[in-house]
């Protein structure tokens, strides 16, 4: 079975779109990546029985050239199909994927994961830094902060002066190796959204790509944010305004100080997709 989900979106089509596929079993790593390179999606999710005590389901995330052990909007979209299917309707759902076990709540009509912990933060290297920066035609004094926000799929953080800023920077081009930047600069008070974000990153033809709405980045975001005070309680960003899109995420800190990303998840479509072996 698969449900194609649009996840993120402030309507219909300005998401981030994702194929979810149910699998009684496993598949090797060659036949998944092989499908979805066929989808021709950012990503695809396999959502399979789980092997962790406390897990609901599991997943595995594919991008078109690798396999993720982590990312938002797969996360959101898995969970929302995994309930679909099995008809729960649990507060909280549990998400086993490479990184370990993820929460997912309800709320109301979205989901909500819990950010992972981050596998490297702190400074970014200057000569990493200054390639970035080089890459997206940006000054050093255009950048109010930067640091290593990586939760799974290797985020660098860019601080920007605001919104306007961040809608500003031209799209990049090629780059001979793996990056991936998010930006981030704030909306003036007293409006819906608070937080402008874009998403870059490098696909396997080193073509630099930019991302519709990236849960895992908002998650990471948010925590950097939330541990520099620039940010309380919770707020709402948007991204893919620059591409056409219109993401809008919700990002809030619990009691513990954990992090919760949210938003809205639908499904567009759904019906039987047999997974065919590639063996000869």
């Amino acid at each position: 079975m698969f449900q194609l989900v649009d996840v993120f979106g402030a309507g219909p089509y300005l998401g981030n779109p994702l194929a979810v596929l149910k699998l009684e079993a496993d598949a090797s790593t060659e036949e998944l990546q092989a499908l979805t390179r066929w989808m021709n999606l950012s990503e695809t999710a396999f959502v399979l029985p789980p092997t962790q005590a406390g897990a609901d389901y599991r997943v595995r995330i594919f991008t078109l050239d690798r396999e993720l052990p982590f990312a938002g909007h797969p996360s959101l979209g898995s969970c929302h199909a995994w309930a679909r299917w099995s008809g729960s309707l649990k507060a909280v759902i549990v998400q086993e994927c490479g990184i370990g076990l993820v929460p997912i709540r309800r709320e109301q009509e979205r989901f909500a994961f819990r950010a992972p912990p981050l596998l490297r933060s702190g400074p970014v290297e200057p000569a990493t830094l200054a390639r970035v920066l080089e890459l997206l035609a940006l000054k050093p004094d255009e950048v109010l902060a930067s640091a290593w926000v990586d939760n799974g799929p290797g985020w660098i953080g860019l601080q920007l002066r605001d919104a306007e800023a961040v809608l500003a920077v031209p799209p990049p081009g090629q780059l001979d190796a793996r990056l991936d930047v998010g930006l981030v600069g704030a909306h003036p008070p007293g409006g819906d959204v608070q937080y402008e974000l874009r998403a870059f990153f490098t696909n396997e033809a080193h073509r630099v790509i930019e991302d519709p709405v990236t849960g895992s980045l908002n998650a990471s975001i948010g925590q950097w944010l939330f541990a520099r005070g620039l940010a309380h309680g919770r707020y709402v960003a948007r991204q893919g305004t620059a591409i056409g899109r219109y993401g809008i995420i919700h990002v809030s800190q619990g009691e513990s100080d954990e992090v919760w990303v949210g938003g809205r998840v639908e499904t567009y479509g759904e019906g039987q997709f047999p997974l065919r072996s590639r063996a000869p």
